[in-house]
């Protein structure tokens, strides 16, 4: 049974801090799965979407904080030797590093809608702006047993861009820096000049100044969706748009000052407590601006953008039983111009999704 008491464990600021963090973290990740589930019952023959690994990496990223916060407190009352080197550092990263991939894959999903809608644009002037906008689909139709295929096998299926293999390639990255700063931590547990808390502020430096990178490109191009997104003369685009400019001020004023902490203060080491000066309020506050502004609150606002289900996907079969209907009762020049009528179709249905956002997203995983 975990006794919390002051002198033998954290002190008792940190231990609630810590507790009113690890109630959030658990409550965003409930959510985030909650989602997740009901978004795959919806459209499971699709495999995985954006919309899904959004929802994934967002539940990870908080379940990863909330069993820091947790094994913060076990850690300090049972004086784990190792909690305060190599364990408490990759229990600290591992969160932040998740988080980064998730709003690293929206930054890349923007970048895909302003290629693509520049692209489309210049090819196709007929339909115009809202269509490119609203296309959904980054593969081509296969046939009936590629579909039973993915529904049996989705992982062999799933296509990913080109970018988004660029988003995985810096995860991985990261990843397998922070591995290696771990093992050095590790090797600084020894008998040798390495000072493991000075490496951890090292990477928690070079980890903060990409996280005001990536914020500086999310209000970037979310400034440029925005603008392109003026021309398009829709309510729903209007109301989308500020979604969109929601997420890049939201990305921008949360990772700031995260970043601003990290880079200044010893608060994200703060499970080598014993060597850091803890002073009451400025504490709480650097704790909570730091965690809960700069990690709780990006998770919570992308939650609620994409709070909206997708439609329910319907099976190639009834689709072609409804286009064949359509077109015995057509007239003859719909019957000579069937891609018309169905690109007109597909982004009629489309414009009737429940959220111009998750219209966006792309059929496959990433």
């Amino acid at each position: 049974m975990l006794e919390i008491r002051e002198g033998s464990c954290l002190p008792r600021v940190l231990v609630g801090v810590n507790v009113g963090l690890v109630c959030v973290d658990s409550i965003i990740a409930i959510l985030a799965f909650t989602q997740l589930i009901r978004i795959h019952s919806r459209n499971s023959q699709l495999g995985w979407t954006r919309q899904k690994v959004f929802h994934l990496l967002i539940g990870s990223s908080n379940v990863g904080f909330f069993l820091y916060f947790v094994l913060t407190l076990v850690a300090a009352c049972y004086k784990w030797p190792c909690w305060s080197y190599s364990c408490g550092f990759i229990a600290m990263a591992i969160p932040r590093i998740l988080l980064f991939a998730a709003f690293l894959l929206l930054l890349s999903f923007w970048i895909d809608l302003c290629h693509q809608a520049d692209d489309e644009e210049e090819d196709d002037d007929e339909y115009g702006f809202l269509e490119a906008l609203l296309k959904r689909s980054l593969h081509k139709p296969g046939s009936s047993s590629a579909d039973s295929h993915r529904i049996c096998f989705p992982f062999q299926s799933i296509h990913v861009g080109s970018r988004q293999k660029i988003v995985i390639l810096v995860t991985v990255l990261v990843f397998l820096i922070m591995i290696t700063f771990a093992v050095v931590i590790w090797i600084g547990m020894g008998d040798n000049p390495i000072n493991s808390s000075v490496v951890a502020q090292v990477y928690v430096a070079l980890f903060a100044i990409a996280m005001l990178l990536l914020g500086g490109a999310l209000a970037c191009y979310g400034l440029l969706l925005c603008l392109k997104m003026r021309t398009v003369r829709s309510e729903r685009a209007s109301s989308e748009m500020w979604k969109i400019a929601g997420l890049a001020v939201v990305s921008v004023l949360c990772f700031t000052p995260g970043a601003i902490i990290a880079l200044l203060t010893g608060i994200p080491v703060l499970y080598h407590w014993q060597e850091l000066q803890i002073n009451g309020v400025y504490t709480i506050s650097l704790l909570i601006l730091y965690y809960f502004v700069g990690s709780s609150v990006p998770s919570i606002f992308v939650l609620w953008v994409m709070r909206e289900l997708p439609p329910v996907v319907v099976t190639n079969r009834r689709d072609e039983s409804r286009m064949i209907a359509f077109i015995h009762d057509s007239s003859a020049a719909a019957i000579h111009q069937p891609e018309r009528w169905t690109t007109a179709a597909s982004t009629q249905s489309q414009v009737h999704n429940p959220s111009f956002l998750l219209a966006l997203l792309p059929v496959q995983c990433i």
